[in-house]
């Protein structure tokens, strides 16, 4: 019986223990990596065997030396909490830290998502709320839920034009906020990097801190993402649609926090309800694979980086994933040039690729990584 068609049954059997689940107390001491004992890295990472893991390491290997010829500097696989393989390539090392664009997308999500915990914001707030040049404005119905689901309506042409004037821009908020409203929230899903961007003035209004202060405080740091940091513009504000930089190694912490539902060892670092809604279903319903500021492998219409979805095409489209051979509660975060951080629930796995961003370069895409899943793991 194929991995696939074994996860399958498994998910069945799992299905009837729900129940029980149930009773587990709150305050989630029986999550996943704690009630089956898997670790959480300290200072390091604890190192695994892949076969032990359940990987055909020679699978494996050939799809890292595909990786590698898509010029990738790092790879690194987590599974059950260990990392059981890594690479470095052109020179690079567990250490080396570099952009990883938007795939930071994800984490000012996340820092979101702590806000709202802490009473600082909720997201169906209007933004206006923290962007007072928004009040009485087309924009002023913007909610801060609209620019996390990428359906603001904020003004957008195409995904070049779009990234290249706010990546511009001496002061990235300052530009972001002053765009025109396009069309009414909630009307079309478009990759709107320049919203994105005015998350900086919402967190910086609703928590008093720099996002990128923010970040350290209560994500950075509890993770022991020690290699990593928001990055700022000339003027001050913290990138939020791009800016993170960080390595194989931190990313994949990252992405076991989410593996975990928001639990660090004792720590409720984001919440388990936030967790779900950011990643395990669509935040609106033009796309089917985009949460909160993360890609989705939901069937359903599929927009893409480069075209926006009104209503009337989605309600046109084809149902289909991300990726298609991929499991439907697989979700990534994702950034110029193949930056990829996939975390996969059903088989238990985080996997980080991350290297040089080009517009011109092919670059992996998620089906890639998603092979990890799909073809190397070869036992539950």
């Amino acid at each position: 019986m194929s991995f696939s068609a074994r996860r399958g049954v498994a998910s069945a059997l799992a299905a009837t223990m729900i129940a029980a689940g149930a009773a587990v107390a709150s305050n989630g001491s029986a999550v996943a990596g704690q009630a089956g004992g898997d670790p959480y890295p300290g200072a390091e990472w604890e190192r695994g065997d892949p076969a032990a893991a359940g990987f055909d390491s020679a699978k494996l290997a050939k799809i890292a030396e595909e990786l590698k010829a898509d010029k990738s500097n790092c790879l690194a696989v987590v599974r059950h909490g260990r990392l059981v393989a890594d690479w470095y390539w052109n020179g690079t090392g567990p250490d080396s830290a570099r952009e990883v664009w938007s795939a930071t997308k994800s984490v000012s999500s996340t820092l979101t998502g702590i806000a709202q915990a802490e009473h600082k914001l909720s997201i169906e707030d209007k933004a206006s709320r923290y962007i007072p040049a928004w009040t009485g404005t087309p924009s002023a119905d913007v909610t801060v839920k609209d620019l996390l689901s990428n359906d603001s309506g904020r003004h957008w042409t195409n995904f070049i034009d779009d990234a290249v004037k706010v990546f511009s821009a001496r002061d990235r908020t300052a530009f972001a906020v002053s765009q025109p409203q396009d069309v009414p929230p909630g009307q079309v899903w478009a990759y709107n990097n320049t919203a994105i961007q005015t998350l900086d003035a919402v967190l910086g209004k609703a928590t008093g801190d720099k996002p990128a202060d923010y970040a350290k405080k209560k994500l950075l740091d509890p993770l022991g993402m020690k290699h990593s940091n928001m990055t700022q513009d000339q003027t001050g504000n913290t990138t939020t649609f791009m800016g993170l930089q960080s390595t194989c190694q931190d990313m994949a912490r990252f992405g076991y926090l989410f593996l975990r539902k928001g639990h660090w060892n004792d720590t409720q670092v984001v919440p388990e309800q936030w967790v779900g809604d950011a990643t395990g279903k669509p935040s609106q319903d033009i796309s089917a694979a985009y949460g909160y500021l993360w890609w989705l492998n939901r069937l359903g219409p599929v927009a893409t980086v480069q075209h926006s979805m009104t209503r009337e095409d989605s309600a046109k489209a084809p149902h289909t994933q991300l990726v298609p051979s991929a499991p439907q509660d697989m979700y990534w975060a994702l950034g110029l040039g193949g930056q990829i951080l996939q975390v996969d629930p059903g088989s238990d796995t985080v996997v980080v690729r991350l290297g040089p961003a080009s517009l011109t370069s092919p670059f992996p895409t998620p089906a890639k990584t998603a092979r990890i899943v799909t073809e190397a793991l070869v036992r539950p």
